[in-house]
């Protein structure tokens, strides 16, 4: 078992979540991802974290690129935070966190639902 693969970021990831249930506790469920996505933010940039919304990356094969990803959050340049109001997590909402890991060249990632009535995440490493 690889111990600091598995708590990289702990804390960093940890408050990411701290900060999405104060968010949830607020906000309740029901609206749409933006509303949680900009709040999410706002509560990490008081916390005194660095927030970028909607942060580009490329997507490159074979040495060319052929498009642009946008990350919801990503955060002190350390974690991505992908923001869902949707039924449930699935399979392809990890299989999206995981590419978006390997394009950005990060490796922490957590995926946040705000649409149930207790909130959801998942954290993934690669």
């Amino acid at each position: 078992m690889n111990t600091e693969k598995e708590f990289l970021y702990k804390e960093l990831t940890g408050e990411i979540i701290d900060s999405a249930c104060n968010v949830h506790n607020t906000l309740g469920c029901g609206l749409l991802e933006k509303a949680y996505e900009n709040s999410l933010a706002w509560e990490l940039e008081l916390r005194g974290r660095r927030v970028f919304l909607q942060k580009e990356f490329k997507v490159i094969y074979r040495e060319k690129e052929v498009g642009i990803y946008y990350a919801d959050l990503v955060v002190d340049d350390k974690v991505i935070v992908e923001v869902k109001a949707v039924e449930n997590i699935d399979n392809i909402h990890h299989a999206q966190l995981l590419n978006y890991l390997r394009i950005s060249g990060l490796r922490v990632g957590l995926i946040i639902n705000f649409a149930k009535t207790k909130l959801q995440y998942e954290r993934f490493i690669i």
